[in-house]
């Protein structure tokens, strides 16, 4: 029998060792998720279908194979649970803006290809490439809360105001024209002697309704007010609470041009070689923000006539010979404006007394 004269130990890792980075792009529904994988730089893998349950469990795994694990999902109504799941077990998240994935225009868009096309920016993004993805600022429970408040407000007096014309077009459809709020107390009494009993029935039930609304709808206004704290004068309880709401945190923007452009209300430009031409505004950012800000712009007019930006767009409200597009122009302009000194005076670059604001 030979002799082994093999003196060195032979060393048997335990474990294997672990990859760099693996990064997860995410294609995410209520009932199932599509996963595309991607390790270190390879070629990424063919997508994989779990359940949300599956998935983090199989996340957690993916922990243990790779000294980083990165993933990224659009925003979309399956809020930030994800992310917050994601996060807590420490993986690298990120949760991303809704693009149109088929960058070539193939015509092809399915789950598979959408999870692809993520996991391939999201490699762009941990390399450094920070324009690869359009991150979206996550709020914390508590301001993905209030901001929900905010916006039930919003959807109550929607529903209001659809149910309030459904009423003006059955009366119309009846050869009676009304306008205003047909529902409350004043023009219900007198609707109650001239019409006849079946269209009268007809018209309670969406009253009943409309009552109920806006009983919520005074209810939610109410909580918001309340929560709202001192502001310069024009600016409101209820306008200054959306805008807080919906900006989350005001130290978020390094720079005028960021908050500018959260408004979409800069002008776009199409430039090509000799050529320029301005557009419309790009109406890039949050709308919500977008119509508190222009309502804001119009009360100012009136409350906050030393505020220099309306000083020098008063000649064209003033003006009766302006047109209605001057105008509009000219309040998304004082509008744009606001936002931006918001800022300043909320992360204390300036103060209402520099702004001429009383």
């Amino acid at each position: 029998m030979k002799q082994n004269t093999n003196t060195h130990k032979t060393i048997s890792p335990s474990k294997p060792l672990k990859t760099k980075c693996i990064k997860l792009g995410i294609d995410v529904h209520a009932d199932s998720y599509r996963v595309v994988r991607q390790i270190d730089n390879a070629t990424p893998q063919p997508a994989q279908k779990f359940t949300p349950k599956d998935f983090l469990l199989w996340a957690k795994k993916q922990l243990e194979q790779a000294e980083a694990v990165y993933s990224c999902y659009e925003a979309g109504p399956m809020g930030y649970s994800l992310h917050r799941a994601l996060e807590a077990m420490g993986i690298h998240n990120v949760v991303v803006r809704p693009v149109d994935l088929d960058e070539l225009h193939k015509g092809v868009k399915t789950d598979n290809t959408d999870a692809r096309a993520l996991v391939l920016r999201l490699d762009r993004y941990v390399q450094g490439n920070r324009n690869a993805l359009a991150i979206v600022k996550v709020p914390t429970p508590a301001q993905e809360l209030a901001r929900s408040q905010s916006r039930q407000r919003e959807q109550l007096l929607s529903h209001c105001l659809r149910l309030e014309a459904q009423g003006r077009s059955l009366l119309l459809f009846n050869g009676v024209r009304l306008k205003g709020r047909w529902w409350q107390p004043a023009q219900w009494n007198r609707l109650e002697v001239q019409l006849a009993a079946p269209l009268l029935e007809l018209l309670r039930v969406l009253r009943e309704v409309l009552l109920a609304v806006d009983k919520q709808l005074q209810a939610a206004l109410t909580r918001i007010q309340e929560a709202a704290t001192p502001q310069p004068k024009g600016v409101g309880a209820l306008t200054s609470q959306v805008l807080e709401r919906e900006i989350l945190c005001w130290d978020r923007f390094e720079n005028r041009r960021q908050v500018a452009s959260m408004t979409g209300m800069c002008p776009g430009v199409r430039s090509s070689g000799n050529k320029s031409r301005h557009l419309s505004i790009t109406k890039h950012g949050n709308r919500r923000m977008r119509t508190a800000l222009i309502e804001l712009a119009w009360r100012w007019v009136r409350f906050q006539p030393d505020y220099q930006p309306v000083k020098k767009c008063m000649a064209i409200f003033k003006n009766p010979k302006a047109t209605g597009a001057a105008k509009k122009k000219a309040i998304v302009a004082v509008g744009r404006h606001i936002a931006i000194d918001l800022w300043r005076l909320n992360t204390g670059r300036t103060s209402a007394e520099k702004l001429c604001l009383c």
